[in-house]
């Protein structure tokens, strides 16, 4: 029998550009993996140049892929510790 709150896992997500005072910790629903991917268990994470220029939107270059007017994909980060 899983315990209560094993179907959801923590995020950094934002919904809006802007400053780093949009990005919230959020409980989202877990993930499930795809062929060829994996889930794995982060211990730490970090913020790296992208995630910031993503956050701020203010390459409109970017924007082009990431979403005009508001965030295609509202999680952040890609640098993990295991």
């Amino acid at each position: 029998m899983e315990g209560a709150g094993q179907h959801n896992m923590k995020a950094a997500v934002y919904s809006r550009y802007g400053s780093p005072d949009v990005v919230r910790i959020r409980d989202v629903e877990k993930l499930v993996p795809k062929d060829h991917e994996v889930l794995i268990k982060v211990r730490a994470a970090s913020v790296n140049p992208l995630d910031w220029h993503l956050i701020r939107g203010t390459s409109y270059f970017l924007r082009l892929r990431a979403g005009l007017r508001k965030p295609k994909d509202t999680r952040l980060g890609v640098d993990v510790a295991r």
